[in-house]
């Protein structure tokens, strides 16, 4: 088996080199930090290349070596995609690198490595070009593939190799979870023979449940990492894969096995993958996820000017619980005129009918008579004149049973000839011309008609394995959520500088395509829980700080410690505020005031910026005992401090070392009462008083 070197390219601070096993003109890739290119000890391991172009036709032979039914890894197609031809193309924002496979059967594959001039990581996509004379069917085709983790190892790397990922679910998204190799069993065998798989991911249209869309390996006796992050609204897959020394990762598209997907691809079509998102780098886990979530700062540049200070947001769901109306709305804007916020966002309701539940009765989408007798019109003039941009909620794609829309069966998905149904859902057929026209009117006319400036978009419901009428199931969710994204595309398109925020449950859709077109997301249903931090922090290890809007809801029987601890929630992303501002006392809103006037103060570092955590591994997220630090240092060494003090036991100071370029100087604190909190020498001090207390630190 010989294994030669055809090209290396450094990326910014990455060096990917090509390699190819000549008896079989098979290509593979892996990739080091590029000061650390020299140190690899590839000759002192046994490992086999895996081809770049790891795809799998119905009818060729599945994989070898035990791996039939858990990975098509390694099968005919891919094995038969020998190495053709690789070019770099230059391009205005930086280079491509294209490189060719062909199956002389008269199949094309091309890889497509795509680098933002400045960035610290790149993207990855496959192209399948079907070039002979008939039809085939594909039932796998990875977005990525990437080999040879670690080559700074020699061997297998005995208990040198972590596998991290970012467990979800709802109201406990973005767990980090660590685990060896060896747990995981991705050891080769005696005879470097059977093979070892992780597959993983999730099957639906909520695109981070069970698991976000991400994958990291470090080889902790070097301190290097490398990780993937795909951006995809359905159902997605990631696999490691080992056989001998080297590990693996790829990942892309749910395959037949895992996500019940066929694709025909006509004689002379092709098919496209979604990107993934690459980085290799020294450092942390917390290092290499600010790396692959910087990614998403170039699509910030798109965004509405309002967007550019972070402005503060009201969203009357918690006050009005799903039933707003134009009486309650003007109490509310009484309440809230002065306090400087910025967008006001109608959420979910405003369409419901006497004694039906809102979260049954959506997709009709008619504004109610009994809520608002003169319809929106005058609500949305009163939030205009307390300056504030007006919002409203639709959740898009789904409907309810109390809805008229519900029985539209013609243009609903369905499963085995009937609507696809769950209890509280059916959901449109998204590639139905008649339901864009449908939305176009409901939901951009709507938008139109009041002049909206934001949206909130909700999911609440999940479609599943997918759909009928199409080759697959699976691939009957994967055009659908084509469909639901570039509708999603057509509302910006249509509303020139509209607001968008992502919700789904909370957190279900924080995958990097849908925050490539929005503003924000919701972070999570975890509204007035003692686990927002947590979840909170988790979070900016998945999407932009930015783009994370997390909730302070504010009730009258709230203690000041208690409101302190909310409004110190929001400094780890977005603010947005609800809940019973009507009923407030001045000394209760008094500590609100105070904690959006820091924010305000800090948003800059919120926005652009570096994260690092720097407390105890927190056990339970419900019951949570300890404390949480994130500091959070920005362009110029601004820094933000953050933190929560929880149940249990707690030192009588929690110092935290400040990271290298941190701010050195006291600027400002904000919590409930007057903390003592001290800087020296690096080295910040904060005196605990009381459990489930918070501060914000800013430094400068």
């Amino acid at each position: 088996m010989a294994i030669q070197e055809v090209s290396k390219f450094v990326l910014g601070d990455m060096c990917l080199v090509f390699e190819e096993e000549t008896d079989y003109n098979r290509l593979g890739f892996y990739m080091l930090p590029a000061d650390l290119a020299d140190q690899r000890v590839c000759d002192k391991k046994f490992y086999r290349i895996n081809s770049l172009a790891q795809v799998k036709l119905v009818g060729d032979i599945y994989p070898n070596c035990y791996g039939h039914g858990q990975t098509m890894h390694n099968c005919e197609t891919a094995n038969l995609m020998e190495y053709e031809s690789q070019e770099v193309v230059k391009k205005d924002f930086g280079q491509e690198i294209h490189t060719c496979f062909r199956d002389q059967r008269g199949y094309r594959l091309e890889n497509i490595i795509t680098y933002y001039e400045g960035e610290d990581s790149f993207e990855m996509k496959n192209i399948f070009y079907n070039e002979s004379r008939e039809e085939v069917s594909l039932e796998m085709l990875s977005s990525f593939e990437m080999g040879n983790i670690s080559p700074l190892l020699e061997g297998m790397g005995t208990d040198s190799l972590l596998v991290h990922r970012l467990r979800s679910k709802w109201s406990h998204e973005g767990r980090l979870v660590t685990e060896t190799v060896e747990d995981l069993q991705l050891e080769p065998s005696w005879s470097n023979w059977s093979v070892g798989v992780e597959r993983f991911g999730q099957r639906g249209s909520m695109p981070v449940m069970k698991y976000f869309p991400f994958v990291s390996v470090e080889d902790a006796k070097n301190h290097v990492l490398w990780g993937a992050q795909l951006a995809h609204e359905a159902s997605w897959q990631m696999e490691i894969y080992r056989q001998d020394d080297g590990l693996h990762l790829s990942g892309g598209l749910a395959d037949r096995e895992f996500g019940h997907w066929i694709k025909k691809v006509e004689a002379g079509e092709s098919f496209e993958t979604p990107k993934a998102i690459l980085t290799v780098c020294q450092g942390d886990i917390d290092y290499l996820c600010h790396r692959l979530v910087s990614a998403g700062e170039k699509y910030m540049k798109d965004l509405p000017a309002s967007e550019e200070e972070l402005p503060i947001i009201f969203n009357e769901y918690c006050t009005t619980w799903g039933c707003p109306s134009d009486e309650n709305i003007a109490g509310i804007l009484e309440a809230i005129g002065d306090k400087g916020f910025d967008y006001f966002v109608i959420d979910c309701g405003w369409f419901k009918e006497d004694g039906v539940p809102w979260d049954i009765s959506m997709g009709d989408y008619n504004v109610s008579p009994s809520l608002f007798p003169e319809g929106l019109e005058k609500t949305v003039s009163r939030i205009r004149q307390k300056g504030m941009k007006p919002g409203i909620w639709f959740e898009i794609d789904n409907v309810g049973p109390a809805a008229k829309a519900f029985q539209m069966t013609d243009h609903l998905l369905k499963r085995d000839g009937k609507p696809l149904s769950t209890y509280t859902r059916r959901f449109w057929d998204m590639t139905d011309p008649w339901v864009e026209d449908y939305l176009t009117d409901k939901v951009i006319g709507t938008l139109k008609k009041y002049g909206f400036e934001y949206m909130k978009m909700d999911y609440n419901d999940t479609i599943g394995i997918g759909c009928d009428g199409y080759e697959s199931q699976g691939e009957g969710l994967r055009q659908n959520m084509e469909a639901s994204v570039n509708f999603v595309k057509k509302v910006r398109d249509q509303v020139p500088g509209i607001i968008l925020e992502n919700c789904s449950s909370g957190g279900h859709k924080l995958e990097p395509l849908m925050m490539s077109i929005c503003s924000m997301a919701s972070f999570s249903d975890a509204h007035e829980t003692p686990e927002i931090p947590i979840v909170a922090a988790n979070l900016h290890r998945a999407i932009l700080p930015r783009q994370s809007q997390i909730w302070a809801v504010i009730r009258e029987t709230d203690s000041l410690k208690r409101i302190g601890y909310s409004i110190v929630n929001t400094m780890l992303g977005r603010m947005c505020l609800s809940g019973d501002v009507t009923n407030l006392r001045d000394d209760q809103w008094d500590v609100i005031d105070r904690g959006m006037a820091f924010y305000r103060q800090v948003a800059g570092i919120i926005k652009e910026g570096r994260s690092y955590f720097q407390s105890p591994r927190i056990t339970s997220d419900r019951h949570p005992q300890g404390y949480q630090v994130v500091t959070r240092v920005g362009k110029g060494g601004e820094t933000l401090v953050v933190i929560h003090c929880f149940h249990g036991d707690l030192p009588e100071y929690i110092q935290v070392k400040l990271p290298e370029g941190a701010g050195q100087r006291l600027q400002s604190v904000y919590a409930y009462d007057q903390p003592e909190v001290k800087l020296e020498e690096g080295v910040l001090s904060y005196k605990t008083t009381e459990n489930m207390n918070a501060v914000a630190i800013h430094l400068a």
